[in-house]
């Protein structure tokens, strides 16, 4: 008594790939080659599938066909109990000769093997897809933690978002102040010719666009999208071409979207956005699942992120504050001090003969004051916040200094004479800022500058009597130029530029 005859080669191959889309092909060659047809096509059941898959085609051609009329013949293929997708055959071998009892029992046989083959490799992907949201989370999190300003960790939320998520783009939206939500960050995804031929055909133009022209796009207060991120839910939409809930201006550019909050802790610091292309396949509730599971970590990262930057500031500005006093309680103190007893001594010398003596003593006197305001002027540079524009006179000449410095290879000597943050104007300091700016320019572009002087003295008094501010800048090139007003000697170059007050 003999059994069955054995499954042909071509359906025990069909479970030999774990990739999905390369199993499903694997099914409709061994269709074509098991029953002699001239088209085979398989047609899952529509989008939203976890295969993620559309129509695979055996046959001369292989274009995206689906055989009608007659001569064709279908054969449903089930996976873990539920419709998968449908098998087309058509044009058997032959001409027109109809598909036998043969072909159809080894159809049976292959849509059996066929249902198991997709069963695995659904699950294979969906746990490398597990697989790869957990590693995107964690590289996430280590680069959060690594450093970094926070317009670059919310970039980095960003980019990695989009690219598990396969979206046209990864955004990430914050609160505005009268209440609603603005995009901060955006990453994109380029396109291809290709691809956007492809999406076109399907749903019209709407290309994702550059990021900077995404950033800024807000949802106005109100919106019901706005209610249900603000109370912590995650929203997810099929078209945001044509979902009525969403406002934003660059909506009609995307299809299906999520829209996830970046909740921990009860703060709420954003929302993550990942919207595919018009005509893409919508988010499966896997990916759906995996995609909150990351928002609520990286939520996470970023908080601890923060946390972090905040210490480290805090760290430099004790350091700072440390350094600041003592500068001025102990180096400012003894300079004062070393600076009152020469005066003294130079009050003491009266005779002829101490005419050299007296003069000595005016130069030291002279570089102690010069020290002193030196030294004052980098106190003030360690007070001031660290990354962040100054919003001082004082602050701003210092960061064009420190400029040139980094072309230099040396910080240029600063000096400032009186009130100069109450008595310049701020269209003045602009100007003044303009001049210094240039000075240190063509003082940089000179040779042999090994020491560069800047002065800015506020209660200087300009040659019709009228109060001003004088600007200095002195190096010792060896070439030199002129600025407003200025000259070239053997000692260097000097230019000066002033302004009433």
């Amino acid at each position: 008594m003999t059994g069955p005859p054995p499954p042909p080669r071509a359906v025990l191959g069909v479970g030999s790939e774990l990739e999905l889309r390369a199993t499903l092909q694997r099914v409709v060659d061994a269709a074509a080659e098991l029953t002699g047809a001239r088209y085979a096509t398989l047609t899952t059941t529509g989008p939203g599938r976890e295969d993620r898959t559309g129509v695979h085609t055996a046959g001369p051609s292989r274009a995206p066909h689906v055989p009608r009329g007659p001569g064709t013949w279908e054969l449903p293929i089930d996976v873990d109990g539920e419709p998968f997708g449908r098998l087309h055959l058509a044009e058997k071998e032959g001409g027109g000769r109809e598909f036998t009892t043969e072909d159809v029992r080894l159809l049976h046989v292959l849509a059996a093997r066929a249902g198991l083959a997709i069963g695995n490799a659904r699950r294979y992907e969906a746990a490398r897809r597990r697989e790869r949201w957990i590693e995107g989370a964690a590289a996430v999190t280590t680069a959060l933690l690594t450093g970094g300003s926070a317009a670059d960790a919310l970039l980095t939320v960003a980019e990695r978002a989009r690219h598990l998520a396969d979206a046209a783009a990864g955004v990430v939206l914050q609160r505005t102040a009268d209440g609603g939500m603005e995009i901060v960050v955006a990453a994109t995804a380029a396109e291809t010719p290709a691809d956007a031929d492809a999406r076109e055909s399907i749903a019209g133009p709407g290309d994702a666009g550059d990021a900077g022209e995404i950033v800024g796009a807000t949802i106005r207060p109100g919106s019901p999208v706005l209610v249900q991120l603000l109370g912590g839910e995650p929203v997810f939409i099929d078209d945001s071409a044509t979902d009525p809930r969403m406002t934003t201006r660059v909506r009609h550019r995307f299809g299906p979207s999520m829209m996830l909050p970046l909740q921990a802790d009860g703060r709420l610091i954003g929302t993550l956005a990942l919207p595919r292309r018009r005509g893409d396949l919508p988010y499966t509730e896997v990916e759906k699942l995996l995609a909150v599971q990351f928002a609520s970590q990286a939520a996470v990262a970023l908080v601890l992120a923060d946390a972090r930057h905040r210490r480290e500031r805090l760290a430099v500005f004790e350091d700072r504050d440390r350094i600041a006093r003592d500068l001025h309680d102990l180096v400012v103190q003894r300079l004062f001090a070393t600076g009152m007893m020469l005066q003294a001594a130079r009050r003491g010398t009266t005779r002829e003969t101490d005419r050299q003596v007296d003069e000595t003593l005016g130069r030291a006197v002279d570089e102690l004051e010069s020290t002193i305001q030196e030294v004052r002027t980098a106190i003030f540079a360690l007070q001031q916040p660290p990354a962040e524009a100054p919003t001082t006179l004082r602050g701003r000449v210092l960061r064009e200094t420190a400029g040139a410095a980094a072309l230099l290879g040396f910080q240029p000597s600063i000096r400032f004479t009186g009130p100069v943050e109450s008595r310049i104007p701020e269209r003045t300091a602009g100007h003044l800022l303009t001049a210094l700016r240039r000075a240190l320019a063509a003082a940089s572009g000179r040779p042999d500058v090994s020491r560069i002087e800047v002065v800015i003295d506020a209660t200087a008094a300009l040659p019709d009597g009228r109060a001003g501010v004088r600007l200095t800048v002195h190096d010792d090139g060896s070439a030199g130029g002129t600025g407003s007003a200025g000259g070239t000697g053997d000692d260097g170059t000097t230019v000066t530029w002033q302004a009433p007050v």
